[in-house]
């Protein structure tokens, strides 16, 4: 028996559109959906990648810093080292110039002249000592008058000994003298007590 198609084809054909727009409405959501989940992966990996790339220049920075800081140590211990060496240098020269001093005032006590006291504060020097004589005393400011290590050598006083330490030293005098600037030491120091000298 043959069949008859009752219902109209214009509905056929419509409920045929509505299936295609339908599926294509699918598919463009389908689509729409994957290419949001693309552009999310994209976007996460965009994001991972950077930072990635953050924390390796955070590691290089934290590198750059311990290095910095190193070289901050460095320059510290540096500084430190080049004080000690001046200090170093600035001893080692005033023990220099010290040794200088006492071969030069030993060079230039005359016979008849002991010093007895050498004093330093700054630059000056105070000679004490007895002499046989005041012409001794003269001979002794002539001497110091022409070591290059010495300026304006000046008589503080010379007078009879009190308590004379023997009995042909009988004067005791006082000289004032300056050292050369440029070779002086800035420290205040004291020689000693009793030095000697020829007699």
């Amino acid at each position: 028996m043959a069949r008859i198609n009752l219902l109209p084809w214009r509905e056929e054909a419509r409920r045929e559109r509505q299936r295609q727009f339908l599926y294509s409405l699918i598919a463009t959501l389908v689509l729409g959906a994957i290419l949001v989940l693309i552009v999310g992966m994209l976007y996460d990996q965009q994001i991972s990648d950077q930072e990635a790339r953050n924390q390796k220049i955070q590691v290089e920075i934290n590198r750059l810093e311990q290095r910095i800081q190193r070289i901050a140590e460095l320059e510290e211990t540096r500084t430190r080292l080049v004080a000690r060496k001046q200090i170093i240098e600035s001893l080692q020269a005033s023990r220099s110039l010290t040794v200088e001093l006492l071969d030069k005032l030993a060079k230039t006590i005359p016979v008849g002249v002991t010093l007895t006291d050498v004093r330093q504060q700054g630059l000056i020097l105070t000679l004490i000592g007895t002499s046989q004589s005041n012409a001794r005393v003269s001979a002794y400011l002539q001497s110091l008058e022409g070591m290059d290590l010495f300026t304006n050598p000046e008589l503080q006083y010379v007078r009879a000994a009190q308590n004379p330490p023997n009995r042909y030293e009988t004067y005791e005098f006082a000289i004032r003298v300056k050292l050369d600037n440029a070779r002086g030491a800035d420290d205040e120091d004291e020689f000693g007590d009793d030095m000697g000298g020829a007699g």
